[in-house]
């Protein structure tokens, strides 16, 4: 099975494709990975040659989407297009591709066109609640289309609900001692509640704003505050504060959400999947520019199992809610939370999504 992958500019088109690949019964043997090639996926893709175990693949930088984020306008599309997908065409020729799953973003235009233009057969993954631009060009241009939620379905032969795909021990069962354990191995007393801060892959300016200036009430309300910044952003966070600790990134997921109480995040689809699976209660602050508010209708997705905060109503009231929520007066709260998350995240979506590509490729 030889697979080509498309998609990137954030690590929530990433992170996916990570998934279902460790999910497959069949080792594939080979894959070329086509991205945007922006900073923010090499933090996504580290550690992938080890995963990959010495299967062979290839990286591939495409030039479509603008270096510093953001859907390429019509006229970088009209002078890129046709070389991208030149360039795509001879990649996929040169690795044999048999397959071509396409994850999200402009990045994955070129190559999608391409592989059509070879015979190849397209998938596409469709994580959002609101599928964006380039889902909406590209997925009628695929066989199957893989969708997280139901919402973004339309019913079609070729549209499948899988669930998101997500690390299997994000769902596990875990019980008080050893959320404590997991607190103490990321190096927060066992005993204060902790909090959890998530910018996505690329950090949340806002959220950074608003915890640079809160984070002493927060430790002083009785909190551990471990704050995601985003990659070369640890300076936009509180400095030295004991009960606090400002990181790039987060290795590990599901240890992390082992050992939190309460997380305060974007609601990139990603999060919102992983806060839902591993049930951690959350305060929601979409960001305020999402199109078309996708993100609010993320957050939607956990109903009664999080809160939702709009950005410029950060301040006094919601620390006053962080605190009263994590700390032991919210117990009862969260329980309720909690409850309300179990069951709202399908489990084994990147499972059934590698079982349909193997069984797709060999039918």
């Amino acid at each position: 099975m030889r697979l080509a992958f498309a998609g990137g500019g954030t690590g929530g088109h990433i992170a996916p494709g990570r998934r279902v690949l460790e999910a497959l019964d069949e080792r594939p043997a080979g894959l070329v990975w086509f991205t945007s090639g922006r900073a923010v996926e090499d933090r996504a893709l580290a550690g992938l040659d080890e995963s990959l175990a010495g299967i062979p693949w290839e990286r591939v930088k495409g030039a479509l989407e603008p270096p510093a984020g953001g859907a390429p306008g019509i006229g970088r599309i009209a002078s890129r297009l046709l070389p991208e997908v030149w360039s795509a065409r001879q990649k996929l020729k040169q690795h044999q591709s048999e397959l071509l799953l396409g994850l999200g973003g402009f990045s994955a235009l070129a190559p999608v066109l391409a592989a059509r233009s070879l015979g190849i057969p397209c998938g596409w993954l469709e994580v959002n609640t609101i599928s964006g631009r380039a889902t909406r060009v590209l997925a009628p241009l695929c066989q199957r289309v893989w969708h997280a939620w139901e919402v973004t379905s339309r019913g079609r032969e070729t549209d499948v609900v899988v669930g998101p795909p997500l690390e299997p021990s994000l769902f596990a069962e875990v019980d008080e001692p050893e959320a404590r354990a997991a607190r103490e191995a990321h190096g927060f007393d066992p005993e204060r509640p902790l909090l959890v801060v998530l910018g996505g892959s690329q950090g949340a300016l806002g959220l950074n704003r608003f915890v640079a200036a809160h984070a002493e009430e927060l430790v002083a309300g009785g909190l551990s505050v471990l704050h995601q910044c985003g990659p070369g952003r640890t300076g936009e966070g509180a400095g030295a504060l004991q009960s606090y600790r400002a990181v790039e990134f987060v290795e590990d997921v599901p240890s992390l959400l082992a050992g939190a109480d309460l997380a305060l995040a974007r609601a990139g689809a990603s999060t919102v999947a992983e806060l839902g699976a591993a049930r951690v209660p959350a305060v929601f602050v979409p960001h305020p520019a999402s199109p078309d508010r996708h993100q609010h209708r993320n957050a939607e997705l956990l109903g009664d199992g999080a809160r939702v905060v709009d950005e410029a109503q950060l301040g006094a009231g919601c620390v006053e809610l962080l605190i009263r929520l994590a700390g032991p007066q919210g117990a009862e709260e969260r329980a309720s939370m909690r409850a309300t998350l179990s069951g709202k995240v399908p489990r084994d979506g990147a499972r059934s999504v590698a079982r349909e590509l193997t069984g797709w490729l060999s039918s």
